[in-house]
């Protein structure tokens, strides 16, 4: 059940009235009338605009549309009264049957009411907080896992099927200096004075980290390049940061239906499947961007790279699908 939805077909229906009878005239465009609350909550419990948008495309004065209309609005039992107001306002109050039947649905309804199924069943997919899992959550994380969550609880309720997404950039070079900075963690775990030099991850969180790596591995990770540990301490540096961040939903009362890996889709053929499709669009091209709006970066320099022709769809400027070094850029996969 929904007022505004009914009163509004009831308007709508006497509109239909006043053009069989030739109070208005055929062909008009209903669907700018709307019944909403009043300005001021003293003018009754709704108001319509429909006298002031068809009296232009009518050829009538608003208020002589507003008078017509709140006679035939008048004679329904829901409605207690329909006075016009200014120029062709129309404020409505509703019988106290109204709302006593709207007070028995509530009752009768509990959690339920206000479901609709205005979705019907679509799809839509909802991705938020997807964090780097690089560290902990901060509040800037928790505000986006608040307002997702609660999109996606609202479409639920009205009818959509939802799938909540947390996409984990899992394949970029943040990943690797997350593997170097725990590594540090795990040399201090075993004694040695970590070198947290620049451009590493300082926070105190890795200690843990480094200290479930020394439980692990023990000491056989010392002294070994990089090229011996890197993939295998960067999958458990992301594990561990992925749970500290699960935990950190579920205190929230966030619960996730996927998490997506990005590095998953690396080495599956997907991410080439899809820009071939999009080659074959004409939505993917070698080209130079413009510099960059303002000041321009000192490091810039104009050079021919693989976009992807994203103002076609609305976008300020058309985005790199691969690095110079070949690998994709976050906005490929």
């Amino acid at each position: 059940m929904n007022l505004f939805n009914d009163l509004r077909a009831l308007v709508i229906d006497c509109l239909d009235a006043m053009v069989a009878e030739g109070a208005l005239p055929a062909g008009l465009d209903f669907s700018n009338v709307a019944v909403e609350p009043p300005r001021d909550a003293a003018h009754g419990d709704m108001a319509t605009n429909a006298a002031m948008v068809l009296a232009r495309p009518a050829g009538k004065k608003p208020r002589d549309i507003a008078e017509t209309l709140a006679g035939r609005l008048a004679a329904d039992p829901r409605i207690a009264s329909a006075e016009v107001a200014g120029p062709g306002f129309l404020n409505l109050r509703l019988a106290p049957a109204v709302w006593q039947g709207l007070v028995a649905k509530v009752l009768g309804q509990g959690a339920g009411f206000g479901r609709s199924s205005l979705g019907a069943g679509q799809k839509v997919n909802i991705e938020f907080v997807s964090a780097n899992p690089t560290g902990p959550m901060h509040v800037g994380h928790v505000r986006g896992a608040v307002v997702g969550d609660a999109l996606a609880s609202l479409l639920d309720f009205a009818g959509w099927d939802v799938t909540r997404e947390y996409y984990i950039n899992d394949g970029g070079a943040q990943v690797d200096v997350l593997a170097r900075s725990a590594y540090e963690r795990y040399r201090e775990a075993n004694g040695l004075e970590p070198e947290i030099r620049e451009g590493l991850y300082p926070g105190d969180y890795l200690i843990p980290v480094g200290a479930a790596l020394k439980e692990k591995y023990g000491a056989s990770l010392l002294d070994k390049g990089e090229e011996h540990w890197l993939a295998d301490v960067r999958l458990f540096a992301t594990d561990m940061m992925m749970q500290m961040i699960r935990e950190d939903l579920a205190a929230l009362g966030v619960t996730m239906d996927v998490f997506s890996s990005e590095k998953a889709l690396y080495g599956t053929g997907k991410i080439e499947a899809a820009l071939d499709r999009l080659k074959g669009m004409g939505l993917i091209y070698e080209g130079v961007l413009e510099p960059p709006k303002g000041k321009t970066p000192d490091d810039w320099e104009p050079r021919e790279q693989t976009l992807f022709r994203s103002t076609a769809h609305g976008d300020d400027v058309d985005r790199p699908v691969m690095k110079s070094d070949g690998a994709w850029t976050y906005f490929a996969p």
